[in-house]
């Protein structure tokens, strides 16, 4: 099991900070990782929307959809992949700290399988050194806007 927490706190608002982190088509501008995201389903974003995602990880090119599973804006977004070794989900949270001040979480968890299995530890490494640079990516994005 792969579990893993980061967290920023971003001086803007709460609506402003959520509205740009929930928006996939925002996704490769502060995601490292991330190249392009395609919408599926139609927008705007709801529960069983599918986006597209193709990223790049540990080397490795990696075409992958996302469907959300939760969503309550201003508040969390969840959304999880059964594709591939890796089913991963990953969860935004954002709290308000003040009416400047957003505090924003970024979880991933997955189940490894197979030979992925034995690279877990250092997926977990990998992936937290990823969204800590992701989330001081979108800080500073909307920090300087």
């Amino acid at each position: 099991m792969v579990d893993v927490k980061t967290e920023i706190i971003i001086n803007r608002p709460l609506a402003k900070v959520a509205q740009y982190a929930a928006n996939p088509d925002n996704a490769p501008t502060w995601y490292v990782n991330i190249k392009s995201a395609v919408w599926k389903t139609e927008k705007p974003l709801k529960i069983g929307s599918q986006i597209d995602f193709k990223a790049k990880f540990l080397g490795k090119e990696m075409s992958y959809t996302y469907e959300i599973m939760e969503y309550v804006p201003e508040n969390k977004l969840v959304m999880g992949t059964a594709e591939g070794p890796f089913p991963m989900e990953t969860t935004y949270t954002w709290s308000k700290i003040s009416d400047d001040q957003t505090r924003m979480t970024l979880r991933n968890t997955g189940q490894p399988s197979g030979f992925s299995k034995l690279f877990a530890p250092i997926m977990a490494t990998m992936m937290r050194k990823a969204n800590n640079k992701d989330l001081k990516m979108i800080k500073k994005i909307l920090e300087s806007q």
